[in-house]
């Protein structure tokens, strides 16, 4: 499992920089894709990163045009964190390259292998409480039911 992971997180890194974003870039932006108006020291619960680091990610991605930090109309301390025209574009151009690197990763099975690996990773990752937003179970089912952020709902490292 350690070495299939390594191998896919590399081949994504390569992908997410072609577009000129890193791995950490590509999940902010899909969280926030997901649940706009996260503040920043949720979305560094959501991470499991220390906030300082979320702050520098935020700035870099709000320099580029892709984040904006809105305050909060609600606790006039906090900003909320929102994508952008341009973030959400990229948001689109992610959810394209994580179904590509999908299909690459998971083309040696067949449907239904892939179906029961996706419930197998669900019951590990919920076994072990990881985030699904960060990494989405992968499930391939028939109808391919919508997921909350419009696109399919199956595996994304984005």
């Amino acid at each position: 499992m350690s070495q299939l992971g390594a191998a896919a997180s590399s081949r994504f890194a390569d992908r997410t920089r072609e577009i000129g974003l890193t791995p950490s870039d590509a999940g902010v932006i899909r969280l926030l894709g997901r649940a706009p108006g996260l503040s920043q020291r949720s979305l560094a619960d959501r991470l499991g990163a220390v906030p300082s680091r979320v702050v520098s990610l935020i700035d870099s991605l709000q320099e580029r045009g892709l984040v904006e930090r809105v305050r909060s109309s609600t606790d006039r301390r906090n900003y909320e964190l929102h994508l952008t025209d341009a973030g959400k574009r990229v948001l689109r151009e992610l959810r394209g390259i994580a179904e590509q690197h999908e299909a690459e990763l998971l083309a040696p099975l067949t449907d239904e292998q892939i179906t029961q690996l996706g419930e197998l990773l669900a019951q590990l990752a919920n076994g072990h409480g990881l985030d699904r937003d960060l990494h989405r179970d992968v499930v391939r089912q028939a109808g391919r039911d919508a997921g909350p952020d419009g696109g399919p709902d199956r595996a994304r490292k984005a």
